[in-house]
């Protein structure tokens, strides 16, 4: 095999792993494959990613994907545990026999993918590339340097010289925890939620948010405090343990949601042009070089979004989505209404036998499925959106999706109704803000608005789990990149600059100025190029430095489908190279 580059992956979780799967698949189609990979893990794990490493969960952390829907690597998931001795699938939470729709413990998702790891790292020995692996190693600097190539630091202080550089660091969670006050930045990792020596937590527990994050936290904490059996009639039952009479959980959602449920899908992998080709979505952008949110919306979602209703049966909304002056954010509101009710839990307990039904009898529900593939689609083109977009999209469009297409699996939401009924666990509506002052050492005040009704609260435990932010350029971990304006914070320019003023006042220190003085608009996270190649200060690309990592990126990559996506940023990152040495 010809071609002397060498290329430094940073990472092994899975970007890294699907960037190598990739790269194996094309590895002869290329003019100049690399010749030796190097792969740094701060982890002493390889290949498991921070989701599903035992280091940061635990076996009540479930993962919300099954095997069917995994982007396939050498063994599909399912094969691989059928192939696990009994007491291997026991320590990992899975019970006989393996479905290829069931889904199971992210601990037994990060040992398949640690495996999967070690496949791929032969294979590619096999075909010719040299491939170093340096787990427990740290990188704390990257600089691209002035006669061509990259020096990577690590945390020691040693230096690798590489052609280019794939950053796959995965999720990242600044350390803001203040133990003392109880107040925890992320659920990770979980081991710091559990008290020493297995005691328990015997008073009120606030989460921000009531994602899938925060059920993993429910789960955890739940197990700790009682257990978990099922009645004569097969129904989910929660029974606390002597000592935690006062131990319950309030999850804090802005409005008072809980997520959708599991449900059939059609087609279990998303497809980036399955509604539009990528002629006809370009054939979209106006004279000014934008897409507009709400041209997309009518253009390509309208039509695909009558279809998945009509195999629905959902008549109402077929007649609604005909007519023109239905938009984006009618569709939004009305959807989200479909799914308030006066109380979630109730409501998740109606929607249980819906999503029952769909899953056992293999009943797709088409719209949900059809709005994934619609905004998928769109998250590889949002570079395309002008500000105003932008700022609809993360304000309007975003929580809809998080909240109502967003799939908790079944056996997810019968514990959360579990401990409900059992009174240890409750929903509160509401915006939640840090208290401007802090009265107690040993406590977190929470100040609840917009809601039912407005609270101050005091948690001896409160921990965030909405999700991962946006890195800002101040969070990037490799700081010569950031002197040397080798990268730059990712913006969009407004396509109506007037629309500047009407930001916002709690949006406005996001507003900046483009390079040719228009105003812009920062989206969050580092600005990259369809190639996911880091973008300079200057505006160029630069073929040495990749980025792959969703923290990084989201803000021009704002709804990347979990795993799917990771899978789909390597191919456009490969094909990258393909076209462009």
């Amino acid at each position: 095999m010809s071609g002397t580059s060498s290329t430094g992956v940073i990472g092994s979780g899975p970007s890294a792993l699907y960037f190598l799967k990739n790269l194996l698949d094309r590895l002869h189609q290329m003019e100049s494959p690399p010749r030796r990979i190097s792969i740094f893990e701060k982890s002493h794990i390889m290949g498991t990613g921070m989701p599903y490493s035992p280091e940061t969960t635990n076996i009540h952390s479930r993962s919300n994907i099954s095997s069917e829907e995994l982007p396939r690597l050498p063994q599909s998931f399912a094969d691989w545990l059928r192939d696990q001795p009994a007491a291997t699938l026991e320590e990992l939470g899975v019970e006989p026999p393996v479905d290829e729709e069931a889904v199971y413990p992210r601990l037994a998702l990060g040992r398949y993918f640690q495996a999967q790891h070690r496949v791929l790292v032969d294979r590619l020995r096999e075909a010719g590339v040299e491939v170093h692996e340096f787990p427990g190693c740290r990188i704390s600097d990257i600089r691209a340097d002035a006669g061509g190539g990259v020096t990577l630091v690590t945390g020691e202080g040693a230096e690798h010289r590489l052609d280019r550089v794939v950053v796959a660091t995965g999720h990242h969670w600044p350390n803001k925890d203040k133990p003392a006050a109880g107040y925890y930045s992320s659920p990770w990792p979980i081991h710091k939620l559990v008290p020493e020596k297995d005691g328990v937590l015997n008073f009120a527990i606030g989460t921000l948010g009531a994602s899938l994050s925060a059920f993993d936290v429910v789960n955890t904490l739940a197990h700790l405090n009682g257990s978990f059996s099922r009645n004569d009639d097969g129904v989910l039952t929660y029974a606390a343990a002597p000592g935690t009479e006062d131990f319950r959980i309030v999850m804090h959602s802005a409005e008072g949601l809980l997520p959708h449920l599991q449900f059939a899908q059609e087609e279990p992998m998303r497809e980036i042009y399955r509604h539009v080709s990528l002629d006809e979505l370009l054939a979209l952008v106006d004279a000014q070089g934008y897409l507009r949110l709400e041209r997309y919306f009518d253009k390509v979602c309208r039509p695909a979004l009558l279809r998945a209703f009509q195999k629905d049966g959902m008549p109402e909304m077929v007649d609604l989505l005909s007519a023109p002056n239905f938009r984006l954010r009618d569709f939004v509101e009305k959807m989200t209404d479909e799914h308030d009710y006066a109380d979630a839990f109730e409501g998740m307990r109606q929607e249980m036998e819906e999503a029952r039904i769909s899953v056992e009898n293999d009943r797709p529900v088409h719209w949900k499925e059809y709005m994934d593939d619609l905004m998928y689609t769109l998250n590889f083109h949002a570079e395309l959106l002008p500000a105003e977009d932008h700022i609809r999209l993360s304000g309007e469009v975003m929580p809809f999706l998080m909240n109502v297409v967003a799939a908790m699996p079944l056996e997810s939401g019968e514990v959360l109704l579990a401990l409900h009924d059992a009174g240890k666990l409750e929903l509160m509506e509401g915006r939640v803000e840090l208290a401007e002052e802090q009265p107690h050492a040993d406590s977190t005040r929470i100040v609840v608005s917009g809601g039912r009704r407005d609270a101050v609260i005091d948690y001896r435990m409160f921990i965030d789990c909405g999700g991962q932010k946006p890195l800002e350029l101040s969070d990037y971990p490799f700081p010569s990149l950031v002197r040397a304006g080798d990268v730059r914070e990712a913006r969009a320019l407004f396509a109506d600059p007037a629309e500047a003023a009407r930001v916002p006042e709690k949006k406005r220190d996001k507003l900046c100025t483009g390079e040719d003085g228009r105003p812009a608009y920062r989206v969050g996270g580092l600005d990259i190029d369809p190639f996911y190649r880091l973008v300079r200060a200057d505006g160029m690309p630069d073929s040495r430095l990749h980025d792959i990592s969703f923290p990084l990126t989201t803000g021009l990559r704002p709804y990347s489908y979990g795993l799917q996506a990771c899978n789909e940023t390597a191919r456009i990152l490969i094909e990258g190279w393909m076209r462009h040495g």
